[in-house]
């Protein structure tokens, strides 16, 4: 039995397919083109692919014995799952493992973006640092401001944690209250009064776009939003607009599209701090992604019920870009 990988992954999880007997096809590529991932997939009975990868019905199709999509990553917006469901594919994801490490990520970008940590690096690089000066590259004091999470699952209380530790005030906006220490507002309240803006919802055809031209110039001035959950959270062409003088500046680990052309408006704006998807990108925390997604693929195809099944919610794959988790609520 043959198992497709479509990315080489950190750590030796894979060996345990292959002790199992399977035979192991790794694409050693940054990216599988659609055609030949087309090509790959025949003969297939397991597959783990990444966010990158669109699996939709004419990929299972290919794979006429295809058993299991074992995806290494929260969200599986990427993957049709009614198509699966009509196949009986079980479809898996890795929960928990990224938690810690995306929550990281964000409160870096929070802090490159109100520090101008970035700029601050260029401008010295440059050779422009030629003396000290109170007025240098002013940024944020984050003791006091009130950071506004727009999605309160496991990464959002995970930021929370850490808000807290910088003296930062903490409101957030979900789909439903939580029992949490933190106050819940309504999601236009939420954008009158946060300093910061973070988003940690899914993408679904509810929250595609969900900050758009009308919320974004509804925040505050002098607002910094995040985004290290999905690209199509966020109407880039009304961000850029934003940026260019309501917003103090914005951290994305997330783009729509993904990645952004080299000549996008947003790489042009230095209040812009744009990383290249990496918010679960800790060693450790990719390693365990691995093992996740191999358990997951094992489970199925011994016959065990996997560790992480996703339920097949046919809202997913309708976006038009991916999603950070595989809730069929945001949470």
């Amino acid at each position: 039995m043959r198992v497709l990988v479509t990315r080489t992954l950190p750590g030796k999880a894979l060996d345990r397919l292959r002790e199992r007997g399977l035979e192991v096809e790794v694409h050693r590529g940054f990216f599988l083109p659609k055609e030949e991932l087309l090509k790959r997939v025949e003969g297939a009975v397991g597959l783990i692919p990444t966010v990158e990868d669109r699996i939709d019905a004419e990929v299972m199709d290919r794979a006429k014995g295809l058993k299991v999509i074992a995806c290494y990553s929260v969200g599986v917006d990427h993957v049709d799952l009614e198509a699966a469901r009509l196949r009986s594919i079980r479809v898996t994801n890795t929960p928990d493992v990224l938690t810690e490490a995306t929550a990281d990520l964000t409160l870096a970008l929070l802090l490159a973006v109100a520090r101008r940590v970035v700029e601050g690096a260029a401008y010295a690089r440059d050779g422009l640092w030629k003396a000290w000066h109170p007025e240098l590259l002013l940024g944020l004091d984050l003791q006091g401001l009130t950071l506004g999470l727009v999605g309160m699952g496991r990464i959002g209380q995970a930021v929370a944690k850490r808000a807290l530790a910088f003296g930062m005030r903490v409101v957030y906006h979900a789909r439903t209250p939580k029992p949490l220490p933190y106050p819940f507002l309504p999601l236009e309240e939420l954008l009158e009064t946060a300093d910061i803006v973070s988003l940690h919802t899914p993408l679904t055809p509810e929250t595609h776009r969900l900050m758009d031209r009308r919320r974004l110039l509804s925040m505050k001035p002098g607002t910094i939003l995040l985004n290290t959950a999905r690209g199509g959270l966020v109407d880039t062409e009304a961000l850029v607009e934003a940026l260019r003088g309501h917003l103090f500046g914005a951290g994305l680990d997330v783009t729509d599209p993904e990645p952004l052309p080299p000549d996008h408006p947003l790489y042009r704006l230095r209040n812009a701090v744009i990383t290249p998807h990496i918010g679960s990108a800790g060693r450790t925390t990719r390693e365990r992604m691995a093992e996740v997604a191999v358990e997951n693929l094992l489970a199925v195809l011994e016959g065990r019920e996997p560790p992480n099944p996703v339920a097949y919610a046919p809202w997913a794959f309708s976006s038009a870009s991916s999603a950070g988790s595989s809730a069929a609520s945001w949470a």
